[in-house]
């Protein structure tokens, strides 16, 4: 499976890997290094901290070096009027006309509490193409339906956005 990304979450991704070998290795090493010449490492709590940081750096970076090396690249533009990728779209639930602010995000940048959801989701995907003004039919694929009606969309950059830690 190839996720979704934008060429702005490719680049964030390269800058977090530029900052873990740059940065954070160098200091992972020298912790590591330093518990270590504490002398018994059979008891030896900081080396076993310092060894699983370690690892845990590596292990992110490989993570994020694959998702690169997989990734399918897409378009984040939009017609002004349209909902898109990182647009901010107010939506109001028809079935108790309370409304919510949603942003439309890769999969990397998803944060469902936070209002960020993805192409990939129900909601998303209904939304996608979208005008102000217009009623979307959403479908669950637990076959859950309601309705929303798209009342303002704001097109924003992602640069404020972060990427998932998973």
């Amino acid at each position: 499976m190839h996720d979704k990304l934008t060429r702005s979450d490719i680049r964030k991704m390269e800058e977090e890997i530029d900052h873990r070998k740059l940065v954070v290795r160098p200091k992972a090493l020298e912790d590591l290094k330093t518990a270590r010449a504490q002398g018994d490492l059979s008891e030896n709590f900081e080396y076993y901290a310092a060894k699983r940081f370690k690892n845990q750096n590596e292990s992110r970076i490989r993570y994020l070096e694959n998702m690169i090396k997989t990734a399918h690249i897409i378009d984040d533009s939009s017609a002004e009027d349209e909902v898109g990728m990182n647009n901010t779209v107010t939506v109001e639930y028809q079935d108790d006309k309370s409304t919510q602010d949603l942003k439309i995000v890769t999969t990397v940048r998803a944060n469902s509490l936070g209002g960020y959801i993805t192409t990939e989701s129900p909601l998303g995907k209904a939304l996608i193409g979208h005008h102000a003004g217009d009623l979307v039919h959403v479908k669950t694929d637990t076959g859950i339906e309601y309705d929303v009606k798209v009342l303002k969309i704001v097109n924003t950059d992602d640069s404020g956005d972060e990427i998932n830690s998973y």
